[in-house]
């Protein structure tokens, strides 16, 4: 019998140690490691989802690029987009680089899929045109001359 009370002794004292230790209760408010922090989803709102981080803008707008910028628009986007604050299947332009970064607008138009499920911003939107922007494989200089495009649109000399 004394053999016995060791082993349970020693096996109700691990037992307690696991149940008592500091582990984070469901419910409790903390917020786990693996959760997104408020910094990432204010840079996700900000900045979007994708490789640009960093836009660095021209002044005075780059001509050529408007019209390059123009070309891809009236082949890839004017079917969905309006030059004015009018929805079409997507949501017009007129605004946009007041409302959103240009870091934002290039993730958003080469990272479409990514931006649609983690960005707060484009879940809005997709509230309102209830259509998912499909993927229209711009290359960065392509995204590039768009937001110059609509720099231009949006009055910006």
């Amino acid at each position: 019998m004394k053999k016995l009370i060791l082993p349970v002794v020693a096996l109700g004292i691990m037992f307690w140690a696991a149940c008592s230790s500091p582990a984070k209760e469901e419910g409790s408010g903390e917020t786990p490691e693996s959760m997104v922090p408020d910094e990432v989803n204010k840079n996700i709102d900000e900045k979007g989802v994708g490789k640009f981080t960093n836009v660095e803008l021209t002044h005075p707008l780059n001509q050529d690029w408007v019209k390059e910028g123009e070309g891809v628009y009236n082949m890839k986007c004017l079917s969905c987009h309006k030059l004015t604050d009018e929805k079409l299947v997507g949501p017009g332009w007129k605004g946009v680089t007041t409302r959103r970064k240009p870091e934002w607008i290039m993730n958003f138009v080469t990272n479409t899929e990514e931006m649609i499920d983690k960005s707060p911003e484009a879940q809005k939107m997709l509230e309102v045109c209830l259509t998912r922007m499909p993927n229209q494989n711009l290359s960065d200089h392509d995204a590039r001359t768009v937001l110059e495009f609509i720099r231009n649109n949006d009055g910006e000399k």
